[in-house]
């Protein structure tokens, strides 16, 4: 008896192998092969395994077919887009990444490309709703938690139209607020005092334009990266303007602020609700315009969730944590004023 149970155990094992063909193996594997551990993480009943550009599957018959879709998902992603992240590798293994439709890889068409020809495209659905939105509308609101890729998608857009010759320039900005910190006195010029504020958008169009040529669009004011304040008494016409942290300015900078659009502009605002660093638990002017605007023509908006967190994929579960915490307390705070009434 033991012996059969030993037989069927063994007739259950499985080795497959893949190869990567044509695709780069650093690109597919990672640096010091991060993707490669993030899948035998996932299936840590399985083994997997490689040498140059071949993969070796070894184990349960049923995981190892897991496994084997996962790894030609993989292909697929980097084939079809030419880029592979651990965001979007976690979105595989969870299956919400859209390659896990029927028809296969369901990204959206390439919206520009990057440095050193890096292509640039939707990861999500959500990400794919952003584009199609703001193709659509002169004016979008992007909401979301941390790690959804707003601020990337957004400036991609704006790179792109830059490109198309759709419009003159791009404009970048967000209100200067300090997250939870008193930074003190800051040393240097005007520039660096504001730089640490900007550095967002500085790291998104490093991935999308050499340092020569970031440098030259800045100096003849093509891309121009300033603090909200800034933007006051302006016109911005033949413009891509983003306005990113949004949740962190108050109802009369965001008014101050779309009030400035000219002919030809077209304007994303992008934030975070739950991430709101105003004074004095001050109501954040994103969530007041976004209720306030919600049935103007011409205006869109766009809802990222958890789901579509494409960072390190402890994000999405650090995000889930804070998210349970926050409705506990909001459930304590209310049983406690009902009993003291």
């Amino acid at each position: 008896m033991a012996e059969a149970q030993k037989t069927k155990n063994i007739k259950r094992l499985s080795v497959v192998k893949l190869s990567l063909n044509q695709l780069d193996p650093r690109a597919f594997f990672g640096e010091h092969h991060v993707h490669l551990d993030m899948v035998r993480q996932y299936f840590s009943e399985v083994q997997i395994s490689s040498r140059g550009s071949d993969i070796k599957i070894e184990g349960d018959k049923k995981e190892v077919q897991r496994v084997k879709s996962i790894l030609e998902q993989m292909m697929q992603v980097l084939r079809h887009s030419g880029d592979l992240t651990p965001g979007t590798i976690n979105l595989l293994l969870e299956g919400t990444h859209p390659a896990h439709n029927a028809n296969g890889f369901a990204g959206g068409s390439v919206i520009v490309h990057g440095r050193g020809g890096k292509v640039i495209k939707a990861k999500t659905p959500t990400q794919e709703e952003m584009v199609r939105v703001t193709r659509a509308n002169d004016i979008v609101f992007v909401t979301g938690p941390a790690g959804t890729g707003k601020t990337y998608l957004a400036v991609a857009l704006a790179v792109s139209a830059l490109k198309n010759k759709q419009v003159n320039r791009i404009i970048l900005t967000r209100p200067a607020i300090e997250a939870g910190e008193n930074l003190g006195f800051l040393p240097g010029d005007l520039k660096e005092k504001i730089d640490p504020f900007l550095r967002p958008l500085y790291d998104a169009l490093d991935d999308m334009f050499s340092p020569d040529k970031l440098r030259y669009f800045e100096e003849n004011r093509i891309i121009e990266i300033a603090p909200l304040a800034y933007m006051r008494g302006r016109t911005l016409d033949n413009a891509f303007i983003i306005m990113d942290e949004a949740q962190n300015a108050s109802s009369l900078q965001i008014k101050m602020f779309l009030t400035r659009l000219g002919p030809n502009a077209k304007c994303i605002v992008t934030g975070d609700l739950s991430q709101v660093d105003l004074p004095g638990h001050q109501r954040s002017g994103l969530r007041h315009a976004t209720d306030l605007l919600k049935d103007v023509r011409g205006i869109g908006f766009v809802q990222f969730g958890v789901s579509d967190v494409v960072r390190h994929r402890l994000v999405k579960e650090i995000i889930n944590a804070y998210d349970r915490a926050r409705v506990e307390k909001a459930k304590r705070d209310s049983e406690s004023g009902s009993a003291g009434r």
